[in-house]
């Protein structure tokens, strides 16, 4: 359990983020309106894809910073390749991504003759960050997602690839989605899946959730096992009483399903099953 690992780190001031954002997409850093987001990416995926795993080193700290309501500013990386040529892929891919982003790469550390390894850490501001801990009992449980794109050649039914076709003007509207709709809870799908995702969402909360399978959007080219447990590329979980506007930009928007008071994530589908996707908690860090 992720908790146990985490353990010494805990008597520490504010240590996995401050009280409300412990184990978040982003952490708030003290004093000041700036969000800090980092994340690693699978060392295999370096060595067997290297533009793709510098494109999605930035996708998935822009996610980040999505699902907490702030604006990029800036990204940090650490990469390393056991040759020239590696290491330079991974720059182009990072590189590509930033540029269509438009959050510039300030500076970070580079080694080469290394094993393979990547990991960026990406900078936002907002004065109202938006924790996933925010959703209640009876929240409705929302999933924004661009259905448009297909599976990543090599990652079938693992990664979804719909931002790499995606205009700058059209990653933009989406990494807008959280500041402007204000939700009460917000997560985006990470390599846990909607179902992972949306067990960390409701782990924080103090809730359980429960997903209604049949109103769950999804692309043609997917199964739904797959869908609910892959890196669907760009989908926010988010919770709220209220009826959300909808999402601009290339994205598709419903309600499907609410935070519970059991523990844990329920599926039920089409026939009235339902079946236990996430049986209590995720990370064990418990309520933020």
């Amino acid at each position: 359990m992720l908790a146990e690992v985490l353990s010494p780190l805990a008597d520490q001031p504010d240590a996995l983020g401050p009280k409300g954002f412990r184990g978040d997409d982003g952490t708030p850093v003290p004093g000041t309106d700036v969000i800090a987001a980092c994340d690693a990416i699978l060392p295999s995926m370096v060595e067997r894809d290297p533009e793709w795993a510098g494109w999605c080193s930035v996708l998935v700290n822009i996610n980040d910073l999505t699902a907490m309501g702030a604006t990029p500013v800036g990204l940090l990386d650490a990469v390393g390749a056991p040759t020239r040529a590696q290491l330079t892929r991974v720059i182009r891919g990072l590189s590509d991504a930033a540029k269509a982003w438009q959050t510039p790469v300030l500076g970070g550390h580079t080694q080469v003759g290394v094993p393979a390894s990547l990991s960026v850490t990406a900078l936002g501001r907002t004065d109202h960050p938006v924790a996933a801990a925010g959703g209640q009992v009876g929240d409705v449980v929302w999933l924004t997602v661009d259905l448009g794109g297909g599976w990543r050649p090599g990652y079938h039914g693992t990664q979804w690839d719909c931002t790499s076709s995606r205009s700058t003007t059209e990653l933009a509207q989406m990494a807008r989605f959280v500041s402007e709709t204000r939700p009460a809870a917000a997560k985006d799908v990470s390599m846990a899946g909607i179902t992972g995702t949306l067990g960390m969402l409701a782990e924080a909360s103090g809730t359980g959730a429960e997903l209604d399978v049949a109103a769950i959007p999804i692309p043609a080219a997917a199964d739904m096992g797959s869908w609910l447990t892959c890196f669907p590329g760009y989908a926010m979980l988010t919770a709220d009483r209220r009826n959300l506007a909808p999402a601009g930009g290339p994205v598709t928007s419903a309600a499907c399903g609410l935070l519970t008071p059991e523990p844990g994530v329920r599926l039920r589908w089409p026939d009235g099953e339902v079946t236990v996707a996430v049986a209590s908690s995720v990370t064990g860090l418990g309520a933020a």
